[in-house]
């Protein structure tokens, strides 16, 4: 039995945020919020119970040597960034998202995806994978020998034109393309869903459209939706709420979740993923990167952050968190700036007495 630790009351969003939609602390196979004195039985302090256990076991997507890179202002070396992705897989993950074939003019950091590729010890079992803008991107990608790519449509309109400069039918018909091809070439697609939980432009979006638009990537052929908060204002009762929506249209099997630590609720968010079926969650190693949009962002979710939770709660990842948080070591003196996990900046103490 488990307690919920989430209210039910309505509450006014920080930021300029405002969330109409109630939380919802389970929902049924269909979406429909349930309630029966078995799953939501109330207690003294107003906290939920259920009886709903957590997935056992967990996939980490590893993205701090893409998502989490590209926005770091020092150049990585290209012999670092290989050092680093072999450092992930070394430490049990199963898929790393290592680099990404789009324009160096507007990402310079990813300028050199295919020596990184190249250099690369491929251990078995572990997919290596690429985000990609279009088919020139894709097809650089191939030439790479990626496992698989990623497409990023976004769920607003207007950051869908900042970043990609692109409308979101452009995008998802983009998006098609990219799948039709990779799917000939023997390639899977994941897709990110950018904005799902807020827009930096046009403040909180409807989980009506991040549904719609999970299910449209799925239908292309997508093989699983990220649904990102790209600027880090997701909130436990929110996810609940747009999960409940998503899964009334896509498993939760064909979802993972992407998550900013900006305002720390990354991971009491990832346990609301949890709670609603999900295990799949992305995660970068000492919590590299951030988002242009959210200045003084504290970067991703730390993997070092997201295992020690997982630890705890008994499931399983088949990663060993000392061993990331030695890859998170050897980079971060090539970023010029201290990695933000907690779980790793634990640790660092630990060495120093060592």
């Amino acid at each position: 039995m488990r307690i919920t630790l989430f209210g039910e009351r309505q509450r006014q969003g920080s930021h300029g945020f405002s969330w109409p939609w109630p939380y919802n602390s389970r929902c049924s196979p269909h979406g429909e919020q349930k309630r029966d004195a078995t799953t939501a039985r109330g207690n003294a302090s107003g906290a939920r119970v259920t009886d709903t256990p957590l997935p056992r076991q967990v996939t980490i997507v590893e993205v701090g040597p893409r998502d989490g890179l590209q926005n770091e202002a020092a150049f990585v070396p290209t012999l670092e960034k290989i050092a680093f992705v072999n450092g992930l897989a070394n430490a049990g993950h199963t898929v790393i998202e290592v680099s990404a074939f789009v324009s160096p003019q507007w990402v310079p950091q990813m300028a050199d995806a295919a020596q990184v590729f190249a250099g690369i010890t491929r251990r078995p079992g572990v997919r290596y994978t690429a985000l990609v803008p279009n088919l020139h991107g894709l097809s650089r990608a191939r030439e790479a020998r990626v496992d698989e790519v990623a497409v990023f449509p976004a769920a607003s309109e207007t950051f869908s034109k900042r970043n990609i400069n692109q409308t979101i039918d452009e995008a998802i018909a983009n998006a098609k393309r990219v799948c039709d091809e990779a799917r000939s070439a023997g390639l899977r697609v994941r897709a990110y869903l950018s904005t799902s939980f807020g827009c930096p432009f046009e403040g909180a979006v409807a989980p009506a459209r991040v549904a719609e638009m999970t299910a449209r990537l799925i239908d292309l052929g997508a093989y699983e939706v990220a649904l990102s908060d790209t600027i880090g204002v997701a909130h436990p009762r929110q996810v609940s709420d747009v999960l409940c929506k998503v899964t009334r249209l896509v498993p939760a099997s064909n979802l993972a979740l992407h998550f900013h630590d900006t305002r720390g609720t990354a991971l009491v968010n990832v346990y609301a993923g949890l709670e609603a079926g999900v295990a799949t969650f992305d995660a970068s190693a000492g919590g590299l990167g951030g988002c242009p949009y959210a200045p003084g962002a504290t970067g991703n979710l730390a993997t070092e952050d997201l295992v020690y939770l997982l630890d705890g709660l008994g499931i399983t990842t088949g990663t060993r968190l000392e061993a990331i948080a030695q890859a998170s070591r050897a980079i971060e003196p090539h970023v010029g700036h201290a990695l933000p996990s907690r779980v790793f900046r634990a640790l660092q103490t630990t060495w120093g007495r060592e």
